[in-house]
């Protein structure tokens, strides 16, 4: 019977959170911080919306843009290793054999035991074999562009609707302080979670992230006071 594995681990899943964690955060600043400006300079309510909606939507499909240009540069870098790697299998597998043992007793196995590893996985799925533990590519870990894309601008999404609502719900002459406020709440818990997952104090990274966005959001606020009357 094989063996039931119980302890669960989030390492796999790490890098994806801390990824939409990070999208939301931005989607976040760069709304509230854009709502904060015009509103500051005196725009109307349908304006205020107009500029968070569209916003939203341009900084969404940037983010997915970047992201999908991003990845896909890994893509064509993990393509042309899986090429040439099928093609030295074939070419020279004997070669490719102790290249992989050597790996092996690189890493503490002794030679008998490296090359008795090395047979064993080589039977089973060669190509597979050398791409994990040579060039380190699994399926967790390949490049899938489309995937990044979506995520990102669902991610920045997610960041970008509190201020898109704040914006409609609130009445306009309290919309800059509102939308900072719950803003800077909100980015108190991202903070939070980001430094959770990266295993850094969690009050310090809120801290910060609550700090760049009051920045962010102050300095949007005073350019919207200083140049609304002459837009």
């Amino acid at each position: 019977m094989r063996p039931v594995h119980l302890e669960g681990h989030r390492s796999s899943s790490t890098s994806w959170l801390r990824a939409a964690v990070l999208g939301a955060n931005d989607g976040l600043i760069s709304t509230s911080s854009l709502v904060v400006g015009v509103a500051s300079a005196g725009m109307d309510a349908s304006g205020v919306i107009v500029s968070a909606l569209a916003g939203m939507v341009a900084g969404a499909l940037s983010m997915a843009a970047g992201e999908y240009v991003s990845v896909s540069s890994q893509a064509d870098v993990e393509g042309a290793d899986l090429a040439r790697e099928t093609r030295e299998l074939k070419e020279d597998p004997d070669g490719e054999f102790e290249e992989l043992a050597a790996i092996y007793v690189g890493r503490g196995l002794s030679p008998a035991l490296a090359h008795q590893v090395a047979t064993e996985f080589t039977a089973k799925d060669a190509l597979t074999t050398h791409l994990r533990d040579e060039l380190g590519i699994t399926d967790l870990s390949r490049a899938r562009p489309l995937q990044a894309a979506i995520a990102s601008a669902l991610a920045f999404c997610v960041g970008a609707a509190l201020p898109v609502i704040v914006a409609a719900a609130a009445p306009l002459t309290v919309i800059p302080t509102v939308v900072t406020g719950a803003s800077l709440v909100m980015l108190a818990g991202l903070g939070g979670v980001a430094a959770r997952l990266g295993r850094a104090p969690m009050g310090k990274g809120a801290l910060r992230v609550v700090f760049w966005g009051a920045v962010a959001m102050g300095v949007t606020a005073l350019i919207g006071k200083v140049f609304g009357t002459t837009i």
